[in-house]
């Protein structure tokens, strides 16, 4: 029994908390989607944009959403993710230039085997060939770039070893204060922590979320940035809308947009906001709609 307790007394001051989550608290029990989704807010041209994502990066398009009001959804499948991309809203923040400039959505994670194949796709869309770098000690190597409305990528190229990697995404948020992230992504939203990895390429720790085939990385590169709360989020797919917004209201977590529902989709919906006011939204899909 002493050693259970110490076992389990380590595992849960791994990451310097104290506690395990509880699943009472959290919304964990109503996740019905084995991944999360995420999406980004863009200006640039929209079939440029499709082009990057669905051409070069070659992602399947799946049918573009209409919501009325010009406001349309363009989805690509990875694995058992969606990127969706639509325009930008108003009343929103958005923060451009470097990574580590702002806290936000700042980076998104895509993985690949077929090197070659990548490259051929961005000069077959006369777009610049990534460069690549080795990640020491890993077989990977990787690339960042832009996409045409400045938006950070990264790309990762794995071993065939790796390949069940290349149906997962990775969301990259810059916080401002790593603790209360993660307790917001471990503790309320109930997700799986990773250890944390020194992340040499930014010269700061990254601590990983996992969920399916989805990953959340965080990153601080300190207090009193810029907030970028307009450009993207992540999104869930859950069993109950309202039960979610009701955990929230005991959490005391920022409710962004109140529970609501979608005509003509059949969706309920509740948007959440992380400590750095990124947004998490909670869908219920299949939602009677009433006559």
């Amino acid at each position: 029994m002493l050693i259970v307790f110490v076992l389990s007394f380590l595992f849960a001051t791994a990451y310097g908390e104290d506690r395990m989550p509880d699943s009472s608290q959290s919304v964990k029990p109503l996740l019905i989607q084995a991944s999360m989704n995420v999406f980004r807010r863009f200006e640039a041209d929209a079939e440029t944009m499709y082009n990057f994502y669905g051409k070069a990066l070659g992602l399947e398009q799946l049918v573009t959403f209409n919501l009325g009001g010009n406001t349309t959804v363009a989805r690509f499948q990875i694995g058992d993710s969606q990127l969706k991309l639509s325009g930008v809203v108003p009343n929103r923040s958005y923060q451009r230039g470097e990574i580590p400039a702002a806290t936000g959505l700042r980076l998104l994670t895509f993985f690949f085997t077929d090197r070659h194949a990548l490259e051929e796709r961005f000069k077959a869309h006369g777009l610049s060939v990534p460069v690549f770098t080795p990640v020491p000690g890993t077989g990977r190597s990787h690339a960042l770039l832009k996409d045409p409305d400045g938006q950070w990528v990264e790309l990762v190229t794995v071993p065939d070893t790796e390949a069940a990697a290349c149906k997962g995404i990775e969301i990259g948020l810059v916080v401002s204060d790593p603790v209360k992230a993660r307790n917001f992504y471990r503790e309320f939203v109930g997700l799986e922590e990773l250890p944390p990895e020194d992340d040499a390429f930014f010269d700061t720790k990254k601590y990983r979320f996992r969920h399916g085939s989805t990953t959340i990385s965080l990153r601080s590169f300190g207090a009193g940035l810029p907030a970028d709360t307009g450009s993207g989020g992540i999104q869930y797919v859950v069993s109950d809308a309202e039960a979610v917004e009701k955990l929230a209201k005991e959490g005391h977590i920022v409710i962004d947009q109140p529970l609501n529902t979608m005509p003509g989709f059949a969706l309920r919906f509740v948007w959440l906001d992380d400590p750095d006011g990124i947004t998490n939204y909670f869908a219920q899909v299949g939602v009677k709609e009433n006559k």
